[in-house]
This record gives C-alpha cells, structure tokens and sequence, in this order.
C-alpha cells in the first residue's frame, strides 16, 4: 500500500508555520523573558534594573511564606485531581448503566462544562456567603460558622469544591467514552467469569479505562494548577491576606500588586521547571504501567 506525502519540504513547514509562530510568540518568548527577568531587580515603572543573579531565588526558597504556598498547591492540586477523577469515574460507570432517559442524564451531568472558572469561583461565594449561603447555614447545623475569605481552612474548602465541581463534567466526558467503546463482547465475556460488579470493574473495566485514565490524570494535575485562577482569585476577593493561595496565584500578586517582577518571573521560572519535572515522572513511570492494546 503506498503512502501518502508531500514532494516538497516547503509545503508541511508552510503548513506548520502559523502554529510555529503561535508557539514561539505565546510560549518560547515570554519563557525567555521571564528567565532574563529571574535574574534582575527591576523597577516596576520601567525605569532600570539591577543584576542580582541567584538573589531572587534565594529569597524565594528560604522564603516561609513561599514554602506555605507550595505546600498548600501540593495539597490543593492532588485533592482536587482525585475528587475531580472519582466523582466524574462514578457518575459516568452510573450514566453507562442508565437506558431510559440516558441522554437528559448525561446532559445534566455535562452542562457545568460550559461554566467559565471565575463564575465557578462566584458560585462558590454565593453559595458561602457568611449572611444567606445555603451551605453557610448547612454547616451552621453542625454549629460550625463557615466565613470564607477569613478563615484559611474554610476559605480552602471552598475553592477545593468549586474546582472540582468545575471540573467533573469534563472528565466524565471522557470516562463515559471510554467505557462505551469496550466491545460488549468484552463485558459480556466478564460477566460469565466473575459475578461480582465490583471485581468485575477492577479486574476488567478498569484497566481497560488506563489509557483515558492517564491522560485525565495529566489533563487535571495542569487543570488544577493553573486553570484554577479565576476561582482562586474570585473566592479569594483580590485580598491574600493569609487566605490560602496557589503558586499561580502567588506570581500574579507578587508581580502586577507587589510590583516584585523579579521576583514573580523567578517564581513562574521554578514552577515551570517543577511542572516539567512532573510531565516527565508521568511520561517515565506511570506510563510503562498503561496498556493501549
């Protein structure tokens, strides 16, 4: 069988120019600034900078409040990733059952999809106002007074909720393919060996699911680091203070409201070497477990 392929060399790279051009302008340019800039105590206004070389990442990793904030990142993200997966894989293994009524089901369960972070984020305000949230008066039950934006557990609660619940839709898209493109074959072949729904799932169903897994796993760590601005900054109301933030968030207010440019461009330099870091673990070791055939 002949394959198909381009005579000349100037029509694919002609082809690939724009999104060439695209990356280059978007990612590789400003990543060079930023690690330029890493090095510099600049003046906000533009007016100068100093060389200082490693000073400002120094500062940063002897900083407390700077190892607060990451720590506080490692816990937010890996809550909310597993949250974000177990909820969407339970709903959509329940959705893959449903057979009358299966559309309207699963259309329900996708509409938050189309729901943007910030107004996720205003949800969660709403929903925890101090004076008339219905799950402010929830947990006043439990004689617990729930204030967001004082309290920093409270505060974290909400923004772990709303993230998740922004984010199960889409996973479920994805899970609920998965598990209607196992043949039936397949299923009804493991309903005749194990009885057991539930040995049935983690024997078969399961491992046939690694693949969207996997890729749901990568999707939702970078999900949870960075596409989680707009509802940290929302539930958060513009003042930090000692309310929990992420590391994202943390560039933003260090570098557009402390007017700190240094120092923000060293901390988006070591996030993204941490981000990078972690693709590569998961591309190394955890993909070597996952079966495609």
């Amino acid at each position: 069988m002949k394959r198909a392929g381009f005579t000349t060399v100037s029509l694919p790279v002609l082809l690939l120019l724009p999104q060439l051009v695209i990356i280059a302008v978007f990612f590789y340019w400003p990543t060079v600034v930023a690690l330029q800039s890493s090095f510099y105590l600049q003046d906000p206004f533009g007016f100068g900078s100093t060389f200082v070389g490693l000073q400002n990442y120094v500062d940063l990793l002897s900083s407390r409040e700077y190892r607060r904030v990451a720590s506080f990142t490692v816990v937010f993200s890996v809550l909310v990733t597993f949250f974000s997966l177990a909820i969407a894989l339970v709903l959509a293994v329940k959705a893959d059952k449903v057979l009358r009524g299966a559309r309207t089901y699963r259309t329900l369960l996708m509409w938050v999809y189309a729901v943007a972070p910030p107004v996720a984020g205003f949800i969660a305000v709403i929903m925890f106002n101090q004076s008339w949230g219905p799950l402010t008066d929830f947990f006043g039950y439990f004689g617990h007074t729930y204030m967001v934006g004082v309290n920093f557990n409270d505060t974290a609660f909400a923004m772990i909720l709303a993230s998740v619940w922004k984010q199960v839709p889409v996973n479920f898209i994805f899970f609920l393919s998965g598990l209607q493109s196992i043949p039936r074959s397949v299923r009804e072949a493991a309903l005749i060996d194990n009885r057991s729904a539930s040995g049935r799932f983690w024997d078969v169903t399961f491992p046939l699911l690694a693949p969207t897994g996997f890729f749901l796993l990568i999707i939702n760590i970078t999900y949870s680091l960075f596409e989680t601005f707009g509802i940290v900054d929302t539930v958060v109301k513009g003042e930090p203070g000692n309310n929990p933030m992420t590391l994202v968030y943390k560039v933003y207010v260090d570098g557009f409201r402390g007017n700190d440019l240094g120092g923000s461009s060293a901390q988006s330099v070591i996030l993204m070497v941490l981000v990078l870091a972690l693709t590569i673990f998961q591309f190394r070791l955890i993909e070597r477990r996952i079966h495609y055939t």
